[in-house]
């Protein structure tokens, strides 16, 4: 992109970069406490273990559902006001979470994590609005630096659920007013996000771009959806169950944090060096290594039931869905023009928030309602669910790296 083209200058870019990362660290460290709490609240309030894990299975709903409205209202509006709106969804969906916990109602809790969905499907966009107005050759470095903001939130999050998961008389509930407080820091920081009138596309120009069936019929379009399906798919479907696997193997909740709080720096902590790694090596190969890492993680949570063992497995899928999820995304992004960005990024995450919707609801009922009903067999049930998803993506890789170059 030359000069002449940029949307934004080159410090209006590096700015809104800087924004976004301090974004994914602090707003961030929500979405690791609730998933550090949200089952076992969930086992609190459920009329039925099984169904300990939906209200988790609906903050991806809300995610899926809202991704292609909030993409499109970005498109149309600028990224600041898509992300402002987000931020007060999560702040609402959070303080109705804390209130249910009060009076104890399962009904009103999943309404409180369904609008808490509404956030996270907009942190996904963070790595998207990390490309806007920089050069193709620095899109990988610009989306890999936003997702290791999610450093910072590894370290923030589980210590903040350690730290307020009982420090209210009704468990958990500190956690959510917490959440409620860093949902209120948003409008803070995206007043110095740079969204300026010329970077948004009309309502009528999206209709230049290519259809939905066109789009999904490119060939990078649809494996880069595929890949990152995947990858987030089994990071979800493992790490919803991580912290009701390890309370069920006699571990504490303590060491179910620092498991999670392990996982979460594995996912973000390679973030520093990915997108040098895809400038070096393209990311089909990134994408791969990370379907490859994240069997070996499979593997090794199918091996044994002691801590290292959850620790091991659970960091080798942070480092696997690092590298698969940010090459899919940065394989994406080399593949759609510029009136097709909101269609294309909202298309994206809905297929991946549909992936991610039906992991969660998978992880509950496989977790909790084997037919021995140990933690133990619920465990190995949850990552032998990963084989057909593997195979899957690593179809669709194999397929793309197998075209002929002109096709590709």
């Amino acid at each position: 992109m030359t000069h002449s083209q940029a949307l934004i200058t080159t410090s209006q870019a590096n700015r809104n970069v800087a924004v976004l990362v301090l974004a994914q660290a602090i707003l961030g460290s929500q979405m690791s406490m609730i998933f550090i709490v949200g089952g076992l609240a969930g086992q609190q309030l459920a009329p039925n273990p099984c169904l300990a894990t939906l209200p988790l299975s609906l903050v991806i709903l809300g995610s899926l559902i809202t991704a292609q409205p909030l993409s499109a209202f970005m498109q149309r509006h600028g990224r600041r006001a898509g992300f402002l709106l987000a931020t007060l969804a999560g702040a609402a969906g959070a303080g109705i979470a804390a209130r249910a916990l009060y009076v104890q109602s399962f009904e009103l809790f999943m309404l409180g994590s369904f609008l808490t969905g509404i956030y996270q499907s907009a942190q996904g966009f963070y790595r998207f609005a990390a490309t806007d107005g920089v050069r193709a050759a620095d899109q990988p470095k610009a989306i890999s630096y936003v997702m290791a903001g999610g450093l910072a939130a590894a370290l923030i999050g589980p210590q903040l659920a350690k730290a307020t998961s009982e420090a209210h008389v009704v468990p958990f509930m500190a956690t959510y007013l917490a959440i409620v407080v860093l949902n209120l820091l948003g409008p803070l920081l995206f007043a110095f996000l740079h969204s300026p009138e010329e970077h948004r596309v009309a309502k009528g120009a999206a209709v230049l771009g290519r259809t939905r069936m066109q789009l999904l019929r490119d060939p990078v379009i649809a494996v880069a959806m595929i890949c990152g399906m995947v990858a987030y798919a089994l990071m979800n479907l493992v790490m919803t169950s991580t912290p009701l696997a390890v309370l069920g193997c006699g571990f504490t909740q303590g060491n179910a944090a620092d498991i999670v709080s392990a996982h979460v720096l594995a996912m973000f902590a390679p973030a520093f060096f990915t997108g040098h790694l895809i400038a070096r090596f393209g990311s089909r190969l990134i994408v791969t290594l990370g379907l490859l890492i994240l069997a070996a993680a499979g593997a090794v949570a199918l091996s044994g039931f002691e801590l290292e063992q959850f620790f091991i497995a659970l960091v080798l899928l942070g480092l696997g869905w690092n590298f698969a999820f940010i090459g899919a995304t940065a394989m994406l992004a080399t593949a759609y023009r510029p009136e097709e960005r909101g269609r294309v990024q909202g298309m994206n995450d809905f297929v991946v928030f549909g992936g991610v919707f039906l992991a969660s609801l998978s992880s509950g009922s496989l977790m909790n309602c084997t037919a021995s009903g140990s933690a133990q067999v619920g465990w190995q049930a949850v990552n032998v669910a990963m084989l057909p998803f593997l195979v899957l993506a690593g179809a669709a890789m194999i397929w793309l790296m197998l075209r002929p170059r002109e096709a590709r």
